[in-house]
């Protein structure tokens, strides 16, 4: 009788190990992986904080959006844009902006990715920015367009050295558009890692009960 609880107890603890180790998966942040010309880097993205934007991001990676498209925007020691230009500055179309998350708590520190956008504060397509400092400046204030801020997404968890040699490109002006890398800095590709997974302890339980 003594074996058969300890046996019980033994399998208890590891269906409660299992569905720990589940629930933690389930909530891991989706990444997504950054191939350019000038090396590669990775970004993990808090949808739990921006879930609009995330959803938007992740919608143009997995369309394919980002493919040749080119960092356009690079200044030194503030940050570097991409993710709307072709190699000849030709902008591409994108789908309808999205609204601003900005206050979502996240700020525009080193390494942090963010939206970019124009004057009207919900004017974010599919470009982005990289910051290479801690630019309080952008961050949100309060709901007003002029200090609603920026609104951060993600970060780079590794490549950031990529993104500092980025950082130091030389530049000039293209047309009616400034600090355009002279060498063009292009993404080849952009990879989606991993996915959150929904619901996964439920139908875990429903597996390990069989």
């Amino acid at each position: 009788m003594k074996a058969l609880v300890n046996l019980m107890k033994f399998k208890n603890l590891l269906l409660s190990c299992l569905l720990l180790s589940i629930s933690i998966c389930a909530l891991a942040a989706p990444s997504v992986e950054f191939q350019t010309s000038q090396g590669n880097f990775t970004i993990e993205l808090y949808p739990e904080k921006a879930p609009k934007t995330v959803a938007n991001f992740l919608q143009y990676v997995k369309d394919g959006f980002y493919e040749n498209t080119i960092f356009h925007r690079v200044i030194s020691h503030f940050m570097i844009q991409g993710g709307g230009f072709e190699r000849d500055l030709s902008e591409k179309s994108t789908r309808a902006a999205i609204a601003n998350e900005a206050g979502n708590g996240l700020l525009n520190q080193t390494g942090t990715v963010a939206m970019a956008r124009t004057a009207d504060p919900d004017s974010a397509t599919a470009q982005f920015f990289v910051n290479l400092t801690d630019n309080q400046f952008l961050d949100y204030v309060s709901p007003d367009p002029d200090q609603i801020g920026y609104c951060v997404f993600g970060k780079v968890t590794s490549g950031i050295e990529v993104i500092q040699k980025i950082g130091l490109t030389q530049t000039n002006t293209v047309g009616r558009y400034s600090d355009v890398p002279v060498k063009p800095v292009i993404i080849k590709s952009v990879k989606l890692l991993a996915e959150v997974v929904k619901d996964a302890p439920k139908d875990a339980s429903k597996e390990t009960a069989k």
